[in-house]
């Protein structure tokens, strides 16, 4: 869905980006709205997604590639025996609420961790994976291009499973929550 982007300083792409990437966080967001944690834990599609479980899995892949970035080791250690757990609420990231403020503090280091740098021509090495060629290096330009294209397709799945939890799509939510910023909800 899309939102206005607040405008960036002239000159300053890391904040433009960043703009970017926090208006792919909100379309995630807007569709927890009014929702109650049984509702954001239900899979309504023929996908085995919950939109609990992607607002953890996107806070999850943000803290990893800022991780890989910084090239330290990852503060939630995911393979093929548990990735299923980046979409399924464990202990400590079983509610809604509980998931924000861990998307809020991943949010918070990405963006002090971008600020910190001189600029986005930096580089650091890919992991070791099966989907990346050995020996790949990236820029922090691309590492925040890949947090805006990956929370951005996960916007589309919430929205997706939103609108068949209970017919409410990007549009109304954005007015709800307007409204209710601004006093007027009803």
């Amino acid at each position: 869905m899309p939102t206005l982007v607040n405008q960036e300083a002239h000159g300053d792409e890391a904040g433009a980006l960043l703009g970017f990437l926090d208006a792919q966080r909100g379309a995630v967001r807007r569709t927890l709205h009014g929702l109650t944690d049984e509702q954001a834990l239900l899979k309504p599609s023929a996908s085995e997604l919950s939109l609990l479980g992607l607002l953890k899995h996107v806070a999850e892949v943000e803290r990893c590639w800022v991780e890989d970035a910084k090239q330290v080791p990852y503060s939630i250690p995911r393979d093929s025996s548990n990735y299923h757990l980046s979409f399924e609420p464990e202990e400590g990231r079983a509610t809604v609420k509980e998931v924000l403020a861990f998307w809020d503090e991943v949010a918070a280091d990405t963006e002090t961790f971008i600020r910190s740098l001189p600029d986005l021509n930096g580089t650091f090495p890919l992991p070791k994976a099966p989907w990346f060629p050995p020996g790949s290096v990236r820029s922090m330009r691309f590492l925040l291009l890949t947090l805006i294209q990956e929370t951005a397709r996960h916007a589309g799945h919430a929205d997706i499973i939103r609108e068949t939890l209970d017919g409410k799509t990007a549009f109304e939510l954005i007015d709800a929550i307007a409204a209710e910023e601004s006093g007027t909800a009803r």
